[in-house]
C-alpha cells in the first residue's frame, strides 16, 4: 500500500454546539486513503473553568503544531469572536484556511470567504480535496 501522509488539522468548533464538528470529523475519519491527526479537543475533553486569555492561550497550543485550520462557516455568526481569533493566529503563522461551506447555505459569512484559502462545500470528498490542496 502507498505511504499515507498524515494531515495534522485543528477544526475550529463551539463545545455547545458540537454536531458540525463531530460530522466533519466522521467524514474525515471515513475518507478512504486518508490519514490526519485532530489537534482540536473534543467536548469530552473540553477545558473547565479557563479565562479568556487561559482559552486563547490553549488554542494557540493546538493551531501552533497544525498544517491547516479548518473553519466550519455555519459556526462563524454564533461564535464570530473566538473563530476570529482562531483565524487571526492562523494567519499570523501563515497557516492554511480551509472553509467549509455550511450544507444547504445560501450564504457564507464574508469574514470566513475573506479568511479562507479555499472554500469548499460540506461533504467527504471536497473537505479531503481541499485539504490536499492547500496543505504543503
Amino acid at each position: 500500500m502507498p505511504y499515507l501522509h498524515n494531515y495534522r488539522l485543528f477544526i475550529s468548533h463551539a463545545w455547545r454546539y458540537s454536531e458540525g464538528y463531530i460530522r466533519a470529523v466522521r467524514f474525515l475519519n471515513d475518507a478512504n486513503h486518508f490519514s490526519w491527526t485532530n489537534y482540536s479537543v473534543p467536548e469530552s475533553k473540553a477545558f473547565q473553568g479557563l479565562t479568556g486569555p487561559q482559552l486563547g492561550e490553549q488554542l494557540k497550543a493546538q493551531i501552533r503544531p497544525v498544517q491547516c485550520v479548518v473553519i466550519l462557516a455555519g459556526m462563524y455568526v454564533s461564535h464570530s469572536g473566538w473563530i476570529q481569533y482562531e483565524i487571526d493566529f492562523a494567519k499570523s503563522l501563515g497557516k492554511p484556511i480551509l472553509g467549509i461551506v455550511p450544507w444547504g447555505a445560501e450564504r457564507t459569512p464574508k469574514a470566513v470567504q475573506d479568511a479562507a484559502t479555499l472554500m469548499v462545500n460540506w461533504n467527504s470528498s471536497s473537505i479531503v480535496s481541499g485539504i490536499r490542496t492547500v496543505t504543503p
